[in-house]
């Protein structure tokens, strides 16, 4: 019998302050401590119209452009992601520096093989974070694509201009 994922969404309280602290060390302009590993973005409520907030780790920076791929961790059900999925461009903060930038949802596929980039370049990470979120992975690169297509969606920030 294959092994269900209990997938730990909603976040429970204590896990959603400590989702919200990297918010508030970029508004206290200290993004920078945060280095290139994190990103801080605007978004607007799809139904609400309110305007949000959110940081998320960055899962890879495009050599080539410049263009910052993020996950949606819990997937569909990730309300940024939701709402990133009705805009067309946006805002990003990496550290100190400030992006006009075009919004790219991914394949599952197209994420799967940069899950598998990013475990190679983070090898350990996967294990903490898919415990955390309550996804079961046997440690391949096998299983680490199965999880992102399974769970994980993907975002591409396409940079337009420096502000």
């Amino acid at each position: 019998m294959e092994k269900q994922n209990k997938s730990n969404y909603p976040p429970n309280i204590l896990l959603h302050v400590f989702y919200r602290i990297p918010v508030y060390i970029y508004k206290f302009g200290l993004g920078w401590l945060l280095g290139k590993r994190f990103i801080f973005f605007q978004h607007v409520g799809r139904k609400s119209g309110k305007q949000y907030q959110t940081v998320v780790e960055v899962v890879e920076i495009e050599p080539d452009t410049g263009n910052v791929i993020v996950v949606a961790a819990y997937g569909e059900r990730t309300q940024w992601y939701q709402n990133l999925k009705h805009m067309q461009t946006t805002t990003i903060q990496l550290g100190n520096r400030k992006f006009q930038v075009d919004i790219e949802i991914l394949s599952p596929d197209a994420g799967a093989d940069i899950m598998v980039r990013y475990f190679q370049r983070y090898p350990k990470t996967p294990k903490v974070l898919f415990s955390i979120l309550g996804y079961d992975w046997d440690g391949s690169e096998q299983g680490i694509r199965q999880v992102a297509v399974d769970h994980l969606r993907f975002v591409r920030f396409v940079r337009r201009e420096s502000i």
